[in-house]
């Protein structure tokens, strides 16, 4: 049971993003051990430093690069007192694991790498090349994380061939979701500028919400686009609109929402911006407007990654997985600009983020063995 007891070690370890609390420390020691050369690349400012971790085995003879990608950091806790124990004292009740990490992620990355000393042991002279690209910060801003290393590799001439990121894509069963792309995310800021007055005196003022109602009725009824076989349909999103003073006989003189949009590969972010400013040029609305770029959008069509790892699940566990592009982002957007392969795959993500975060004790040895079954069908 080393991925089990690697995985208690890791959670043992509080590592609130961006702290890593020594994690990558540990698994660096072990992956040297397994004839890695491993990196540490401390990056951000002082008051938020993050810890990466590159390390590379290359192999006898020629092959792919598959690399693992992950984060060692976790979110906040929450109220300890609504824990049953504490989520940094891994914890086992009722066959399953418990601690803050447990499914997000720690114990995939304890998975992979037990995954990979064995792999190696039994292979020692396997082709291509083994990676690991973690960070302790893919749970915070994501500025000085995982793109920090594909900068590092970006720099160095080289590139991935294949890369399984291990977040917890699992819905009900351990392997029936391999995540092969995400949609992208573009946020925006409206402010639409009125003019205040007295409420019983309306032709004094201009009401910013009476002037953006029409466009924003016009933005919630758009048709982005139709998606595909791969992506949802582009979905727009309002998660706050706020105006006026707080007295209800003011007119306010400024009316602001937040927005988002989730877009599929279909559209891009900048034509949703023009096509969001165009409908609010129409409108003749006086506004500004900021935005923020959170992830472009990545597609990994099915090819010989997904197939090795669909077949490794299948033999582990005798399920047949769905391949996915559904919820948020993850750093597979990054590094997908150095690598025409990456998928996500790891445990079930029911409890991710919630108290008493939990993974099946049983699902640790699986997962282990289908990194490992992975490696095997791609490098031998």
């Amino acid at each position: 049971m080393n991925a089990l007891r690697l995985a208690e070690a890791l959670i043992s370890r509080a590592s609130v993003t961006p702290q890593d609390g020594g994690c990558q420390a540990l698994l660096a020691e072990r992956l040297q051990r397994a004839g890695f050369h491993c990196e540490t690349l401390v990056c951000g400012p002082e008051d938020f430093r993050v810890t990466n971790l590159w390390a590379l085995r290359r192999g006898a003879r020629p092959g792919p690069t598959l690399a693992f990608a992950g984060h060692t950091d976790v979110v906040p806790t929450g109220p300890l007192d609504q824990w049953r124990s504490d989520p940094f004292a891994p914890t086992h009740r009722d066959g399953h694991l418990y601690g803050r990490g447990a499914a997000d992620m720690k114990t995939s990355i304890a998975a992979m790498v037990v995954a990979v000393e064995e792999f190696v042991q039994q292979h020692a002279a396997h082709a291509g090349a083994i990676a690991f690209l973690l960070t302790s910060d893919e749970e915070g801003p994501s500025v000085d994380g995982t793109v920090r290393l594909v900068e590092l590799v970006q720099s160095r001439g080289m590139s991935l061939d294949a890369c399984i990121v291990g977040e917890p894509t699992s819905v009900e069963r351990l392997g029936d979701m391999i995540k092969n792309g995400r949609r992208g995310t573009l946020s925006g800021r409206l402010k639409v500028r009125g003019v205040q007055g007295h409420i019983a005196y309306p032709h004094l003022a201009r009401n910013p919400i009476h002037e953006a109602a029409p466009a924003l009725a016009e933005l919630v009824a758009m048709r982005w686009d139709d998606g595909n076989e791969f992506f949802p349909p582009t979905s727009w999103q309002m998660s706050n609109i706020h105006a006026g003073t707080g007295a209800g006989n003011v007119i306010p003189g400024e009316l602001e929402v937040m927005f988002n949009f989730r877009f599929s590969n279909e559209s891009s972010a900048d034509s949703l911006k023009a096509r969001v400013h165009a409908l609010l040029d129409r409108h003749r609305l006086d506004y500004e407007l900021a935005w923020t770029l959170g992830g472009e959008t990545f597609l990994t069509p099915p090819g010989t990654l997904s197939r090795a790892l669909g077949q490794a699940i299948e033999s582990e566990t005798g399920v047949t997985p769905t391949l996915s592009t559904t919820g948020g982002t993850s750093d597979g957007r990054f590094i997908a600009r150095i690598c025409p392969q990456v998928v996500e795959f790891g445990p079930l993500n029911a409890s991710i983020h919630k108290i008493d975060e939990n993974v099946a004790v049983d699902d640790i040895e699986r997962l282990k063995n289908i990194y490992r079954r992975t490696l095997e069908n791609m490098l031998t």
